[in-house]
Formats: structure tokens, sequence, C-alpha cells
């Protein structure tokens, strides 16, 4: 099998000086910093998670002889998907926001996972489902706005609506625009439904940190003014430097059942 990237398990990130370790697991954290003195800085730090909660959700993500992850099936429509037996949490976003390759980063300390990537926007055309062992499946929902399949919202709507055991649901937002129309389409149908999610910032590494500062501030504003389901902190990540990926992988475990010490209001 492939060898896992650096900085993708924890061990490797630990070898990091101070400063740089907490900007690989907690982005949102190093940028508070930046903001100017007196600033709210209590939805920057509602799920911040000890060594060991990091550590326990990195052996879920970790496959082993008694503890297979795995591609499941895929599904384009609910009668095809595999049965509910297990906590599930999904993440949607728009078409090329990069939730491929987040899912990658996610399962990259078992490398025998394949998640395609593909370089054509809109490529995910179905529901994909993973297994983590007896613990959650994870679903990768085809992409939003361009080239989204002609049946998407049907798709989509009916697994937000009749999957019981959705526990949360992830939507990806590209870090570098922030919220496109398309995404306040996704914002109104997880509100409409009651799902509760959770905004994740993705390709942080192609933001400056002005830019990126700007843009969590003012989605951090929309959720507070204008939502209900979702989680007040938002996570940011880079699938390419690995930052925010092992403070995600924990928030799925918590999300799941898999990690009933760690608080998160």
């Amino acid at each position: 099998g492939r060898c896992p990237p650096p900085l993708a398990a924890l061990s490797q990130v630990l070898r990091l000086e101070r400063n740089r370790r907490i900007g690989v697991v907690f982005p949102l954290q190093k940028l508070a910093r930046y903001l100017a003195p007196g600033a709210d800085t209590e939805r920057f730090g509602l799920f911040q998670p000890g060594l060991a909660a990091l550590q326990r959700a990195e052996a879920l993500f970790r496959s082993g002889r008694d503890h297979a992850i795995g591609y499941v099936s895929s599904a384009v429509r609910m009668a095809h998907a595999p049965p509910p037996v297990l906590p599930e949490v999904c993440f949607i976003g728009r078409s090329n926001v990069g939730k491929s390759s987040l899912i990658r980063a996610l399962f990259s300390l078992s490398p025998e996972v394949e998640v395609r990537v593909s370089k054509t926007p809109g490529h995910t055309k179905m529901m994909n489902f993973f297994k983590v062992g007896k613990y959650f499946t994870l679903v990768d929902m085809p992409g939003y706005g361009y080239r989204a399949p002609q049946d998407f919202v049907e798709m989509v709507e009916a697994y937000l609506q009749e999957r019981h055991n959705l526990k949360r649901t992830f939507l990806l937002v590209d870090g570098v625009v922030g919220l496109q129309k398309t995404d306040h389409i996704a914002v109104e149908m997880l509100e409409e439904f009651g799902i509760p999610y959770v905004m994740v910032l993705t390709k942080i590494d192609r933001a400056s940190r002005g830019l990126l500062l700007k843009n969590v501030l003012e989605i951090q504003e929309f959720v507070k003014e204008k939502t209900q389901g979702c989680f007040p902190q938002l996570f940011l990540v880079s699938s390419l430097e690995f930052s925010g990926v092992h403070l995600l992988r924990c928030f799925v475990a918590h999300v799941t059942g898999n990690l009933p010490t760690v608080e998160a209001r």
C-alpha cells in the first residue's frame, strides 16, 4: 500500500515546534490570535479536545486486523443504500470544493481505502459509503452546483430526510471564496429539514491569512444570525498540509458517539 503522507499521523505533528503544531491541529485557534484586542473568541474554541481524545479518534481512522475500514457501496437512490445500522456522517458541498480530497486525507492512515479524487468537478455522481469498522459510516455525497447530477436534489433531499442514523452533516465551503449562492441553498435545505450540521472551510492553504480571517468572521456571523442547526464553531482544513484534519477526525468520532469523554457545547 501507499505510505501515509507527512503529518497524516499525530505522532509526526507532535514533533513540530509548538506554534506550528497548534497551527496544524487547531488552525482556527491560531487564526484567532490575529483578531483585534477584546474580540469575542468563544466560537473559536468550543470543541477543543485533549491529546488522548485526538489519539483515540486517530485510532478509529487507522485500519487494523480487527478494524476494517473501506468502501462499502455506492447508491443513486435510497433503495440502494446500505442498511442504516451504524451511526453515520455525510459530507456535502459544491463541486470542486475539495470533498473527496478531504475524505482521502481523513482516511490517509489507511492507504488501502480507495477515495477517488477527480480533476473534473462534479465527478461524484453517486452517494459513496465508507464503513469505519463497527463504529460508523462516512458518506461522500455528489457535489452541487457546477455539473451536479440531474437528480442531485432528489437524491440528497431523500437521504437527509430518510436516513435516521445520520448524526451530523458536514457542509464544505471553499475557504478562498467563502459562502456562495449554492451554499446558501444547501444551508436552507438543512435548516428546513432540521438536520444538525457543521461548516468546514476547505483549501485554507490557498488563502492569505487576511482573506481567511475575513471569510471566517463573515461566515461565523452568518451562522450566528441566520442558522439554528449549525454547530457554532467552524472547522478549517487543508487536505494538502493536514491542517485541521486531526481535529475533524476527532469531531467525527465525537458526533458518532465514539468519544464519550469529549466536551463539545
